[in-house]
């Protein structure tokens, strides 16, 4: 059995997709930094080493979009596409697990 089909990317711009890429990534590479969920050091310091590349790469990305005159971010296009990719249990790994009753 197939999984179900993912719906479609929204058309964006290639800057558009690096700028989603490289936040994507950024949020992965916090997510296993994030001392409330981590348990290998090791990973966290590995995770540490990637950021400033890929913090760079989105740098990148959004001065090509306004070196081109695009002064807009477009949040509805832009949340469709992180959605696609998974963007928000990608993002829920950067937050503080619900507490443990004690």
């Amino acid at each position: 059995m197939l999984p179900p089909e993912l719906p479609p990317l929204p058309a964006l711009t290639r800057a558009e997709c690096e700028v989603v890429d490289h936040y994507l990534r950024i949020v992965d590479l916090l997510g296993r930094i994030n001392p409330a969920r981590g348990t290998d050091t090791y990973a966290a310091l590995r995770a540490a080493q990637a950021l400033p590349a890929q913090v760079t790469g989105l740098r990148d990305a959004l001065t090509v979009m306004h070196q081109r005159g695009e002064r807009e971010l477009y949040a509805t296009t832009l949340a469709r596409a992180l959605r696609t990719l998974d963007g928000e249990r990608r993002t829920g790994r950067v937050t503080l697990p619900p507490e443990q009753p004690t």
